[in-house]
């Protein structure tokens, strides 16, 4: 469980109110890696090269895991903030612009984890690796263009169990279809 367990520190239930998300800018961008390096799952909110982003994350992989646990979650990188979160073996960590708040991006992933470990279950890293479109699905019923879009965990489990519920029925139709032909 990602949300509860491994973490350096804790956020605590993620009880944060749809006002609580209003006062921040644009996330440029979301990584989540493992405690080796391993990126698990990127999401850019910013146009960039292929080659810029390779550097960008190697760079920030080996920053962020060059820190000891008790250092604070915020470091300045070029012209933006980055802050990130250790949840088990897994870090999730966002780029945001110099004047967006810190500790709402921390709540933003905080709800993501939330999220993660209400569809999955108890989420581990193995969920992310093996379901990572679900994970990117998950991600982007909650952010748009690297702003929130929805603060209702239950609003945006309800969006991703239709999606599923449709994906269920295409494949029955489509498995349908393929014994009709043979």
């Amino acid at each position: 469980d990602l949300s509860r367990g491994g973490s350096s520190s804790s956020l605590g239930s993620g009880t944060a109110s749809s006002a609580s998300f209003s006062s921040r800018g644009t996330m440029q961008f979301m990584l989540l890696f493992s405690r080796q390096g391993k990126l698990r799952l990127q999401k850019w909110y910013v146009p960039l090269s292929d080659k810029e982003k390779k550097k960008i994350t190697r760079e920030l992989v080996q920053t962020v895991l060059a820190r000891k646990p008790k250092m604070c979650s915020f470091l300045e990188w070029r012209d933006l903030k980055i802050v990130y979160k250790r949840y088990a073996s897994l870090y999730f960590c966002c780029a945001i612009e110099d004047q967006d708040n810190e500790l709402i991006t921390l709540e933003i992933i905080h709800r993501y984890v939330e999220l993660l470990d209400k569809y999955f279950g108890s989420v581990c890293e193995l969920d992310i690796i093996f379901n990572f479109e679900k994970a990117y699905f998950i991600l982007d019923e909650f952010l748009l263009g690297g702003e929130v879009q929805e603060t209702s965990k239950k609003n945006v489990l309800k969006a991703i169990e239709q999606a599923d519920l449709l994906q269920e029925s295409q494949n029955e139709d489509w498995g349908g279809l393929s014994e009709d032909i043979l």
